[in-house]
């Protein structure tokens, strides 16, 4: 089994980099990828790295996009409320929440499958991530 130069092996710090990812926060999972990148010469460590940061990323993103619905709702509704009028559509608030929980639970299921899958030096393809990290990373 191919141990790094911190002496663990490869899976585990694979593993360690996408757990930091989900439990970790950004800080971390910068610093525990920089260190991969720049100083471990394993590739597929190197591109679980890239992929664990780009999935928080991704997540984050998509969370983010989901905040704007109801932003762009208020904003409607204030523009309204200048004539006397209210614009208000009560299940937005319901499908919001709906896709947050579904974002979760799906960024959830993914980071730990990957954690895992890491600990034997395998991987789960996820298409968009993957496709980018093929041209990205030659």
């Amino acid at each position: 089994m191919e141990k790094t130069k911190l002496g663990i092996p490869v899976g585990l710090l694979g593993a360690a980099m996408l757990f930091a990812c989900y439990f970790g926060g950004y800080l971390v999972s910068f610093v525990l990828a920089g260190y991969i990148l720049l100083f471990e010469e394993n590739a597929w460590l190197k591109r679980t790295a890239v992929k664990g940061i780009a999935l928080m990323i991704g997540f984050s993103l998509l969370s983010v996009f989901v905040n704007v619905i109801p932003m762009a709702i208020e904003f409607v509704d204030g523009f309204f409320n200048l004539f006397n009028s209210t614009f208000y559509v009560a299940l937005v608030s319901k499908v919001v929440t709906i896709l947050h929980d579904v974002l979760s639970i799906a960024e959830l299921v993914l980071f730990l499958v990957l954690g895992f899958k890491a600990l034997k030096l395998e991987t789960v393809r996820v298409p968009v991530i993957d496709s980018l990290l093929d041209k990205a990373m030659r």
